[in-house]
């Protein structure tokens, strides 16, 4: 039953989710269309690839799904990407800013592109992105714009700076959209996860298999029990449930808050 009146309040609407040609992003994408809304996906990879993707999810869950390649360094392209939804799909209802990257380097040494790069895709997008939605969303009286923060959006970690200060950001932002649209039928909040088994995560997973000289299964448990009490990965799945959860009748009064999947990471 509840997962009933989640998905009528998502069937018709038109949800924009960036970063969603692989990992978080592209199980969000597909529980939103799955659920009857009209999607924008966005992200990099290879073009059959995604294409495959956007007509699977168009014939199989029998709603509109365009993509875009909009760089999320780009604030034009960002604005030029909401403008085609609006304009293809219809008004933008739903709004995942989910787009991010990583780069782990200690302060000293950490490259000046990168940083811009993290705060770029992190965080500015999903100020640019909201931007352009927000105004739409509070004349019609509905609208949710969800962040995918991180953990790291509420605690630290070493060789992280950018992240970290990105993603805390980005919680930030969360605070302020929700205070500016209280009242006004839209609502703001963020996803916090811990360590979720994607692309990203394995890749710091292999580097510090490396540098210790043990095998990748060692390095991925050492990881989860250094930070994450659980001992267990966060899911996609799961995530694609709370941004489901958001944009349901239950959390309509829920807003500026920030929802920790983080199997007991930021409770230590």
């Amino acid at each position: 039953m509840t997962g009933t009146v989640e998905q009528s309040t998502v069937r018709g609407r038109v949800a924009v989710v960036t970063g969603s040609t692989s990992g978080i992003g592209r199980t969000i994408a597909r529980t939103l269309a799955e659920s009857g809304a009209g999607l924008m996906l966005n992200g990099f990879g290879d073009a059959g690839d995604i294409e495959a993707q956007r007509a699977e999810l168009e014939r199989r869950c029998s709603v509109r799904v365009l993509y875009s390649d909009a760089d999320m360094r780009r604030p034009e392209q960002v604005r030029t990407m909401l403008s085609r939804a609006g304009d293809e799909l219809g008004p933008v209802d739903i709004l995942v800013n989910n787009a991010g990257i990583q780069h782990t380097s200690p302060v000293e040494a950490f490259p000046d592109q990168a940083w811009d790069d993290i705060i770029g895709v992190n965080l500015s997008a999903a100020f640019h992105a909201t931007k352009a939605a927000v105004a739409g969303m509070k004349q019609r009286g509905w609208g949710r714009i969800i962040n995918i923060a991180s953990v790291h959006g509420l605690v630290a970690s070493v060789d992280k700076v950018a992240y970290v200060a990105a993603k805390h950001g980005l919680v930030g932002m969360t605070r302020v959209v929700a205070l500016e649209t209280a009242g006004s039928g839209v609502t703001c909040n963020a996803i916090c996860p811990g360590w979720v088994h994607t692309p990203l995560v394995m890749a710091q997973i292999e580097a510090r298999a490396g540098a210790a000289g043990i095998a990748v299964e060692q390095a991925t448990r050492d990881l989860l029990l250094e930070k994450q009490p659980s001992g267990a990965f966060t899911t996609a799945e799961e995530i694609a449930g709370a941004v489901l959860f958001l944009c349901s009748r239950a959390a309509a009064n829920m807003t500026g808050t920030t929802l920790s999947l983080d199997g007991g990471w930021s409770a230590q």
